[in-house]
């Protein structure tokens, strides 16, 4: 196994992984997981895909993530994990499918509409 370099997306965020032969160091923008999303969930959901492929001590884990806020980093790391070690073994394709790790989650923000006070939210109508 050579470097692998994948990227993911969720919202606004992008994240960048570079996967190689290692001990089971990972890295988000130079902090460990657990210091950078803060919240233990966060972590638990983004680095799934190592915990699904038992590679968790077996690569080394290098990550730039940037837009967007903490959650959808987490499922843009989430993705580029899931792309990458697929790339290294293509029998995990099967697995990370059924769990929807493949799937690019495409949902944003919706838009303001005019008229209203926010997305959906009408103004409160009044009889009298």
């Amino acid at each position: 196994m050579n470097i692998v370099q994948t990227s993911g997306g969720r919202k606004s965020a992008i994240a960048r992984v570079v996967l190689k032969r290692g001990t089971g160091r990972v890295l988000v923008n130079g902090k460990s997981p657990e210091e950078y999303f803060k919240r233990k969930d966060l972590v638990i959901w983004a680095l799934r895909p190592l915990e699904i492929s038992d590679m968790k001590e077996a690569v080394d884990v290098k990550a730039r993530v940037e837009g967007g806020g903490l959650s959808g980093q987490a499922g843009a790391l989430r993705y580029a994990l899931a792309k990458a070690l697929v790339m290294i073994d293509s029998s995990l394709k099967k697995k990370f499918r059924q769990e929807g790790m493949l799937t690019r989650d495409a949902r944003k923000k919706e838009r303001m509409k005019y008229g209203r006070t926010k997305r959906r939210r009408a103004w409160q109508y009044t009889k009298r």
